[in-house]
């Protein structure tokens, strides 16, 4: 018989958040495939678990994944956990979870603490749908873009962030989503030193400009979805359909004015939708 694929979610900061079954599943499985061996060492001395661990993490998952579900397919159990919290939420792990499905092995989710969830939790946002987008892209221009992708959308939506670009991504917020939206920066959660500040973006901004502190550790942002729900919902229909009759720019202004958006955003937008492929 084959063995299980066990998902492990640990804590993303306070270890009393570690569950009694994440405990026991970590100390009765075979292996424990870790994204950084080292880190999870130190959560595994703690609480004194000492099944042997093997390295899986996105550089070196086209080679391992083979030799874990082989592993697996022999009647070994295998416990996948990342650095912090559960596995594949901006973390590795997809490939092998898959190839599981693939080759018919039980995979088996031990549920526990997610950042993105907490956050969600705690923001005082609607929280009835959402989108997680993850980490935004590096450099300014992909960000912009890709936050225009999500500006008319009116869910609430989840961004992690990395400290040394927080204020660049909250800067490329106000331009995009303006100084008004509502927003929460959420930040080193279930750690000493955690923040929870909800305020328009504009403001959310200053905050962090002004406190260094701000700047550092483990980010996620929730940030309110738009709330012209005629805008989110015929924004693409009436853009492509005027711009039948118009050409670009100006089919681009008149939707821009009267949604009250940014036109260059409008033009952009329009452009992604005339270069999709057709079916």
């Amino acid at each position: 018989m084959s063995g299980v694929l066990y998902i492990v979610a640990t804590p993303i900061g306070n270890l009393g958040d570690m569950t009694a079954r994440a405990i026991d599943t970590l100390k009765s499985a075979d292996i424990i495939a870790c994204e950084d061996t080292r880190t999870s060492g130190k959560l595994l001395s703690f609480f004194n678990i000492n099944t042997p661990t093997i390295a899986y993490h996105e550089h070196n998952a086209d080679s391992q994944t083979q030799k874990l579900i082989d592993k697996l397919t022999a009647g070994q159990s295998i416990a996948l956990i990342s650095d912090a919290g559960t596995p594949l939420v901006s973390d590795p792990g997809f490939r092998l979870v898959k190839a599981a499905h693939d080759d018919g092995i039980t995979v088996v989710p031990i549920v526990g603490a997610c950042a993105m969830i907490a956050a969600l939790s705690a923001a005082g946002l609607p929280s009835d749908k959402f989108s997680f987008i993850g980490f935004l892209p590096a450099k300014s221009h992909g960000r912009i873009k890709t936050l225009q992708a999500w500006q008319a959308r009116t869910e609430t939506l989840i961004f992690y962030e990395a400290p040394h670009r927080i204020i660049d991504s909250l800067s490329d917020m106000v331009a995009v989503f303006g100084a008004k939206r509502q927003a929460a920066l959420c930040r080193e959660l279930t750690k000493t030193f955690e923040t929870i500040k909800k305020l328009p973006l504009g403001e959310l901004l200053d905050f962090v400009q002004n406190d260094g502190n701000q700047q550092k550790g483990e980010i996620v942002l929730v940030v309110a979805g738009s709330n012209n729900v005629q805008h989110a919902q015929d924004y693409d229909d009436w853009l492509l359909r005027i711009a039948k009759e118009l050409p670009p720019k100006k089919a681009a202004g008149i939707v821009a004015d009267v949604l009250g958006l940014k036109k260059s955003a409008v033009y952009d937008r329009l452009m992604a939708l005339q270069n999709q492929p057709s079916d």
